[in-house]
């Protein structure tokens, strides 16, 4: 499942030059000098650290992200793959191994073109917590606001489906509402800051994730990204080795973005 997820994932990036369609969640690259032009635009970002000698480990993170504005869609693709390990006298431990993708996308509507319906999934695959697998897909109404041409909010509500599958149990579908707000804000010519909130609330789980990200260009390709994820489960079952989870995971990365 995993393999062919990221396979998908990667053939939806050689597509972004064509005229076809994406959907959204996730931090991105904006750049909204060619907001709506029509034009696929794309970001890789990239993170490793390697340790020797008393402690033998390395962990890297990466992510493709690509987006398309036009005058009445806007489609958001995203890719995120992270994984860290180490070795011990008895073999490789594995302490972080996690795939997240997403798409989404909004027609818009309305004379302020301020008011869209989108459709959103997305598959997410830790093997560090109690699920094998989380999956979502959910439609609904979103809403912009604009505080200044530097500064907006994206608010979207909706009912959906997740689709869920524990280490020790069989997959379970449940009916779900998702809230997620976007915040953008373009702090100067050589920086940004987003933030990602979304809540999917279900009877037997409810699923939060947070993502914050604070941009700095080095030029016109390169930026460094410092970002802060919280993803939080409030149901968690014992994975294979008998331990709990924590319901809360987090993680701070500092990464290099190359913009296309």
């Amino acid at each position: 499942m995993r393999l062919l997820v990221m396979a998908l994932s990667l053939c939806s990036f050689s597509a972004v030059a064509a005229p076809s369609s994406f959907m959204f969640d996730d931090i991105k690259d904006r750049d909204t000098s060619g907001e709506e032009d029509g034009v696929w635009r794309a970001s890789a970002e990239f993170g490793f650290l390697m340790r020797s000698g008393n402690t033998d480990s390395k962990s890297w993170k990466t992510k493709l992200d690509i987006h398309r504005d036009t005058a009445m869609w806007r489609h958001r693709g995203s890719f995120t793959y992270d994984r860290a390990e180490r070795k011990t006298d008895t073999g490789t431990e594995v302490d972080a191994d996690r795939l997240f993708t997403s798409l989404q996308s909004n027609r818009v509507f309305g004379e302020s073109q301020n008011s869209s319906i989108f459709m959103y999934g997305s598959y997410e695959d830790d093997r560090k917590s109690s699920f094998e697998y989380q999956s979502t897909i959910a439609a609904g109404y979103g809403s912009r606001y604009k505080h200044s041409e530097s500064l907006h909010a994206d608010f979207e509500i909706g009912p959906g489906l997740a689709y869920n599958k524990s280490v020790e149990e069989e997959s379970e579908i449940e009916a779900i509402l998702r809230l997620a707000t976007n915040i953008e804000w373009t702090i100067s010519e050589n920086s940004n800051f987003t933030q990602l909130i979304s809540t999917e609330v279900g009877e037997d789980n409810t699923r939060s994730r947070a993502v914050s990200a604070l941009t700095a260009n080095l030029n016109a390709r390169l930026a460094m990204r410092l970002t802060l994820t919280l993803t939080h489960n409030t149901t968690v079952t014992p994975k294979a080795s008998g331990e709990y989870p924590e319901k809360l995971d987090s993680e701070t990365a500092v990464t290099l973005v190359y913009k296309f």
